[in-house]
C-alpha cells in the first residue's frame, strides 16, 4: 500500500512540471511503458475491485499530449513510483 504522495510543481525551460511520488511498491521496470496501453493492468486479476479497467493512464497520456505535454513514470532508486507530467506554458492572449 502506498503512503501519502508528495507533489512538487516547478518550471523547466518555461514548461510546467508536476511530479507526484509515492513510497509504494512501484511498477516493474519492464512494465513502465506497457501500463499506458489500453486495458493493460499490472495487477492481473479480472476483479474490478482490485484495480480498475486499465484505461486511466491511457486517458491521462492522451490528455497530456493533446495539450502539447507528456507524462512519464519512473521507479526512484529509493523505492516508490514517480509520475511526471510536463505541460507547456500557456499565456492567454499571446
Amino acid at each position: 500500500m502506498a503512503s501519502r504522495p508528495q507533489v512538487v510543481v516547478d518550471r523547466v525551460n518555461g514548461a510546467a512540471r508536476i511530479r507526484v511520488r509515492d513510497k509504494g511498491p512501484g511498477i516493474p521496470q519492464a512494465e513502465l511503458t506497457r501500463v499506458f496501453d489500453p486495458f493493460y493492468r499490472v495487477e492481473t486479476s479480472r476483479s474490478r475491485e482490485s484495480g480498475g479497467t486499465g484505461l486511466g493512464l491511457t486517458i491521462a497520456r492522451n490528455i497530456a499530449e493533446q495539450h502539447g505535454g507528456s507524462i512519464a513514470l519512473a521507479n526512484p532508486p529509493d523505492g516508490g513510483l514517480e509520475v511526471t507530467l510536463m505541460l507547456p506554458a500557456y499565456y492567454p492572449g499571446k
